[in-house]
């Protein structure tokens, strides 16, 4: 009963995962990170290399499925994979329509999050601070990067897949946004939706390459140097917090694929110039209401992870 609650909890902390990777401006390495399951997932990932694959031409799929730790590392990738294909629309549709209700709520599920990792900082130093600092100036440089149009290509593709995943797992790095900036979020969202298995199948093989590359310098960095790069992270996902800002200007639009008009550079603006600009209510309350409610659903999370441990 226990091995099957804990299977559960994995599929619901990957399904979190899933759906936080969805949203623009929100990395599932962050929702990785606040369950406590963040340098496990980087270590089972890194585990994935030749001599693992070497274990299956032998046959011997029991240690292999033993070195990857698959009895972890499967229930969070499914969790991911049910969150992204059953939340694509849903999230799509949620930013259209409640954009301030939404971002509300994950800007106070960021400021929650960054205490949370930075608690695992154990001794501020200069050379931490300096790594904080620089993690806010890169992050928040990503933020106001200007998205570009670029080709559906299969090489552009496999290249969108290899970068996103980077950034998806490491919080305050959202790898939906990383795809806003190659100009392939909303071409990426629409194979999700429609099971377009050719453009799927070209960004997987992109994302799992590039994910089993990069756990492997993370997960030394992290080895090595573990207060500057918990420092380094807290800096990206206070940086982010520009990106998730509820009320914003739109000073420029695309249209997608579908024909439809979308923002392509936004500005953030001040609840009470929104609604001069908009003639809509800024809805403070709402919005105030929503960051709480964010807020206290990670800290939830985290006081029930601290139980769990006792």
């Amino acid at each position: 009963m226990e091995k099957k609650r804990s299977i559960f909890l994995l599929i619901l902390r990957g399904c979190a995962m899933g759906a936080a990777d969805v949203v623009p401006g929100v990395s599932g390495g962050t929702i990785a990170f606040i369950t406590g399951i963040y340098e496990e997932l980087i270590n089972s990932i890194k585990s994935i290399n030749p001599e693992a694959i070497r274990l299956i031409f032998r046959l011997k799929f029991k240690e292999f499925w033993t070195k990857i730790n698959g009895n972890f590392l499967l229930p969070v990738v499914c969790g991911v994979g049910i969150s992204i294909f059953s939340l694509a629309r849903l999230m799509t549709w949620l930013l259209e329509h409640h954009p301030i209700y939404i971002w509300s709520f994950f800007f106070g599920l960021i400021i929650a999050s960054s205490g949370l990792v930075a608690k695992e900082i154990k001794k501020w130093n200069l050379p931490a601070v300096l790594s904080l600092i620089s993690g806010f100036c890169i992050a928040y440089f990503i933020t106001i990067m200007t998205p570009s149009e670029t080709p559906d290509t299969w090489w552009f593709i496999l290249l969108s897949g290899a970068i996103a995943i980077c950034a998806m797992i490491l919080p305050g790095i959202s790898g939906a946004f990383i795809l806003l900036l190659m100009g392939k979020y909303a071409y990426i969202l629409g194979a999700v939706s429609t099971f377009n298995v050719k453009t799927l199948l070209l960004f997987a093989t992109g994302a799992i390459t590039g994910i089993i590359s990069f756990s492997h310098l993370l997960s030394w960095l992290l080895k090595k140097y573990h207060t500057l790069t918990i420092s380094l992270l807290t800096g990206f996902m206070l940086g982010s917090l520009n990106k998730v800002w509820p009320w914003k200007e739109t000073l420029q639009t695309y249209t997608d694929s579908h024909g439809v008009e979308k923002a392509l550079i936004e500005s953030n603006i001040s609840p009470r110039q929104f609604a001069e600009l908009t003639h809509q209510p800024a809805l403070i309350r709402e919005a105030i209401l929503m960051c709480i409610l964010g807020f206290l659903l990670i800290w939830g999370i985290e006081k029930i992870s601290h139980m769990r441990k006792k």
